[in-house]
């Protein structure tokens, strides 16, 4: 360790000050704050990163502040990141869409390290996100997979249909003493329906 002493000349006579007696650099350290910091945001995650030195990410620490950007600091929450990785997740369930947030972080030597100590850094620069926004439900109901489920009772009620007139038809055809041959034609009718209603199901996808 060293020792540190303040010396001065007061009315013409030299005076010393011991201020501290026993000073350890390592254990009053006041590092720079995380640099590069940057963010990116998906509909279940909240991914932001930062840059420190490499011989320096192993015993460090964070803690992370986040707001939303027209607000003051002072309503801003904490959190701290489990590991001395640069880096933190959050569920994206603790944004509100369209919001737009702002984030920050400092930085020091964890308490878990016993050879050095110090101070939090100053705040870092800032970095800002927003989650995406959720579609709204009649987007949802246009895209082609619910089509696809919208077609197929459809195309079914329209197969009863088309069976029942072709029933309705052959019965008038039996009673005034012709040939059935609606009857017969059906099962073409129908095939053709069906083929029909595969290609414009295929077409949907």
């Amino acid at each position: 360790g060293y020792r540190v002493s303040l010396q001065g000349n007061f009315f013409g006579r030299n005076h010393t000050y011991i201020t501290f007696p026993e000073y350890n650099p390592c254990k009053h350290i006041k590092l720079d704050p995380p640099a590069n910091i940057q963010s990116n945001v998906t509909a279940s995650k909240c991914q932001i990163w930062w840059s420190v030195p490499w011989y320096l990410v192993e015993i460090l620490q964070y803690e992370l502040q986040y707001k939303e950007y027209s607000m003051s600091w002072e309503t801003a929450l904490n959190k701290t990141p489990p590991s001395s990785l640069p880096r933190i997740e959050i569920e994206a369930t603790e944004f509100r869409s369209g919001i737009t947030y702002i984030a920050r972080l400092r930085c020091k030597v964890s308490e878990n390290e016993d050879s050095y100590n110090s101070q939090w850094s100053e705040w870092s620069q800032t970095t800002v996100f927003q989650r995406p926004g959720i579609p709204k439900l009649s987007e949802k109901i246009l895209n082609s997979r619910t089509m696809q489920f919208l077609f197929i009772p459809l195309s079914f009620g329209a197969l009863l249909y088309l069976f029942w007139n072709c029933k309705l038809s052959s019965s008038c055809f039996l009673t005034s003493g012709q040939k059935a041959s609606p009857v017969l034609t059906f099962p073409h009718q129908l095939l053709s329906f069906s083929h029909s209603i595969i290609c414009t199901m295929g077409i949907l996808r």
